[in-house]
């Protein structure tokens, strides 16, 4: 198992890639701080379960991305747990689609705080504990929009181009103490949010793709547990794209 004796915190839990990859990362032997926003019986049942099943320590982690006094008890609680954390994945976020001329600031404001801001606070504390043992790994989820551009996206593709740039300057900061930081930028995959798109614009996004389908949460789980491996221990200060040939 690759992850096996290792311990990840990972944002976004509930649903999609978030979910995807807790799971990917249980099954390869990680115990796993499980975050989501909003507490919930019925997930702290599932990450229970899975706990069971793959026998591995699964804790949800409650706490709301826009509340900075939330995102600072979230990581002392992480660190008062006293377990080493290995790896550090950035998964939550939202999205405010709309179209340059309409965009408002108060959605930029918001996209940033929960895609960006809020989380770049959650990583210094975390990576706090990589610094201590001189080992770790963090990644971000970007985004194809941010390499790219994609039309009525200007709020979502600019905070994922912030990632970009935070996961190059993480990699030359942390780097020479033992931690790595890479991103992922996913292209069109199958969760909720792609869900919504309108079958012409879906229909456009295929025809740029080489393998002509949407990819699977799973797919870009698979590319995370590659980087929180030590399969990938040369790897840093890298932006892998996971989108079916879209590049």
């Amino acid at each position: 198992m690759l992850l096996k004796a290792k311990t990840a915190v990972i944002t976004g839990c509930l649903q999609g890639i978030g979910k995807a990859t807790l799971e990917t990362f249980a099954r390869a032997g990680a115990d796993v701080f499980a975050c989501c926003q909003t507490e919930s019986a019925e997930f702290t049942h599932y990450c229970a379960q899975l706990s069971a099943q793959h026998q591995v320590e699964i804790i949800p982690v409650y706490f709301d991305l826009t509340d900075n006094d939330a995102v600072k008890q979230a990581a002392m609680a992480i660190q008062k747990a006293k377990k080493p954390v290995d790896i550090l994945v950035n998964i939550a976020g939202a999205n405010f689609d709309a179209n340059f001329q309409m965009v408002t600031l108060e959605q930029l404001q918001k996209t940033f705080t929960i895609n960006f801001f809020s989380q770049i606070a959650f990583t210094q504390y975390i990576a706090r504990l990589m610094l201590r043992q001189k080992r770790g790994s963090i990644i971000n989820i970007s985004s194809i929009s941010a390499l790219d551009g994609n039309p009525g996206q200007l709020a979502y593709a600019s905070v994922k181009a912030a990632w970009i740039a935070a996961t190059k300057t993480l990699s030359a900061e942390l780097g020479p103490q033992g931690v790595r930081v890479n991103a992922v930028a996913p292209g069109v995959i199958a969760t909720a949010m792609t869900a919504a798109l309108s079958e012409e614009v879906m229909a456009r996004q295929m025809a740029r793709c080489e393998l002509k389908r949407p990819g699977l949460p799973e797919e870009v789980a698979n590319t995370l547990l590659w980087l929180a491996s030590d399969a990938s221990s040369y790897t840093t200060g890298q932006i892998i794209r996971v989108d079916g040939g879209m590049g």
